[in-house]
């Protein structure tokens, strides 16, 4: 065994006294030339080729490295063994990625790559006016020659897509407001904000299946629509607009679309804006990847107490104007009680492209609202009852925020929880059928109203003169109205 160690020994002694005696006859560019020309005799004969991508691009960030980080952290062919965790500023949630030194495999269209961490010391830096860091870091990406086109042409482009959707989707939400009369925060900007917490999504929303499915299609359309918009000449922008009575879910509809997207929420409050101008900062200070609800306390158009002087021209140039184009991927959503007191300008599409209707609780809903607030399935509630609620519950015009009360007051007693919703939905079926006879024996609203009108005009005419007629008459018309 000795003798072994020993041969070993003088061994390495021929080797390092060969490599300093070539170190000293080969001159350096000779050498430098052979690798070269070995390197490029290997990869001639090799059926892979190699991609390096370097964290600094000279002293700026590269991009695509952070791309690939946040891409490669989410894949669950992790298989490393050591894994780095990293929480970034304004981040909600913890991600991991590969160690130093460590490879992961990845495919794509069938396509097979291998992925590198390499991470290695960096030389003594001489002055710099920006100093690097100690460490060099880059992926290195190994394909097969046949897929180098695939993967330079479509392969780095979704790493870039999918990186902007995961840092969308854990960057915290924010939710901003208009500075009161205007004024400016201490950076200057005329917007405040407040992290945005709402646990609204399109899962817990009460409301129709079909029609929310229909909005979230409508919703992923637009975020992938960029090429579309640009090729037919449109602002990449649209417009919904809520309707409804209060306590239909229209604020939760806007936090389940803001969080299905990943968007910051800025609420514009009209009251506190003062000319078309100062409307027009407003926009040009927000952000891409935005909704924008948009509430007017005494309407727009005109000018109202407060001094507001924007004007309906003004409004529609926030939204469908020039000015609507100063940025892109933006959501601008009217929410109203009383969408006849909108005027027309505002409804048609390219402003208002799609018009939701947040309408009283039906049957869909309801059940929506058991599991969400009890945890009940449709099979956990008894079927008599079931039945009963699924008779009355669309003609009890209960609003979801008013089940939803109803639910949250016994929701530690499950079973007295749904016995006082079917009797508080039967108790409400039972007074508007009451009413409805009384008014006519008349299943339409509408008609009933009419007729009721009709009835009171007949009896003022009889006492009063006409003039007290005709106010009565649009006194009547309004509160039909509201």
């Amino acid at each position: 065994m000795k003798e072994y160690w020993t041969s070993l020994a003088s061994l390495l002694g021929v080797l390092a006294f060969c490599q300093s005696l070539m170190q000293s006859i080969i001159p350096p560019e000779l050498r430098f030339a052979f690798l070269k020309l070995f390197n490029r005799t290997f990869h001639l004969f090799s059926s892979y080729c190699y991609f390096d991508i370097t964290e600094l691009d000279g002293v700026n960030t590269n991009e695509l490295y952070n791309a690939v980080q946040l891409y490669l952290s989410t894949s669950v062919s992790i298989a490393g063994n050591r894994l780095s965790l990293t929480r970034a500023v304004n981040s909600s949630s913890i991600t991991f990625g590969l160690s130093n030194n460590d490879s992961i495999v990845d495919t794509f269209n069938n396509a097979t790559v291998l992925w590198e961490h390499v991470v290695t010391q960096r030389q003594t830096q001489t002055f710099a006016w920006r100093p690097l860091p100690e460490e060099k870091r880059g992926f290195t990406l190994r394909i097969k020659k046949r897929d180098k086109t695939l993967i330079l042409n479509s392969y780095l482009d979704f790493i870039a897509e999918k990186a902007k959707e995961i840092r969308r989707k854990n960057q915290d939400r924010l939710l901003y407001t208009n500075t009161r009369g205007g004024s400016l925060d201490s950076r200057g900007h005329p917007w405040e904000s407040v992290p945005f917490k709402h646990p609204s999504t399109f899962e817990t929303l009460a409301m129709d299946p079909k029609k929310k499915q229909e909005i979230m299609d409508d919703l992923k359309d637009f975020v992938l629509g960029q090429m579309f918009y640009q090729k037919t000449g449109r602002a990449w922008k649209r417009g919904y607009l809520l309707y409804g009575p209060p306590g239909t879910g229209k604020s939760s509809m806007i936090a389940a679309m803001a969080n299905y997207l990943g968007y910051d929420i800025y609420d514009l409050e009209l009251t506190e804006v003062h000319s078309n101008s100062e409307l027009r900062k407003l926009l040009m200070k927000t952000s891409s990847k935005i909704g924008s609800e948009i509430r007017s306390g005494s309407g727009s158009g005109e000018e109202s107490g407060n001094g507001n002087t924007i004007t309906l021209s003004g409004l529609l140039n926030f939204t469908d104007g020039l000015w609507s184009c100063c940025g892109s991927e933006r959501i601008f959503i009217f929410t109203t009680n009383h969408i006849e007191k909108l005027d027309p300008a505002l409804l048609r599409s390219g402003r208002m492209d799609m018009h939701v209707c947040m309408s009283y609780c039906d049957f869909s809903s309801l059940k929506i609202l058991l599991r969400n607030y009890l945890g009940y399935e449709e099979e956990d509630v008894d079927d008599d009852v079931l039945k009963e609620m699924e008779r009355v519950v669309e003609k009890a015009e209960m609003t979801p925020a008013d089940v939803s009360e109803a639910l949250i007051k016994n929701r530690r007693d499950k079973e007295k929880a749904v016995r006082e919703l079917l009797v508080e939905l039967k108790s409400r079926w039972e007074r508007n059928v009451k009413g409805g006879k009384l008014r006519g024996q008349s299943g339409n609203l509408r008609e009933l109203e009419i007729v009721e009108e009709e009835e009171k005009r007949a009896i003022d005419s009889q006492n009063e003169d006409g003039d007290d007629v005709e106010d009565e008459t649009e006194l009547v018309d309004n509160v039909g109205k509201d």
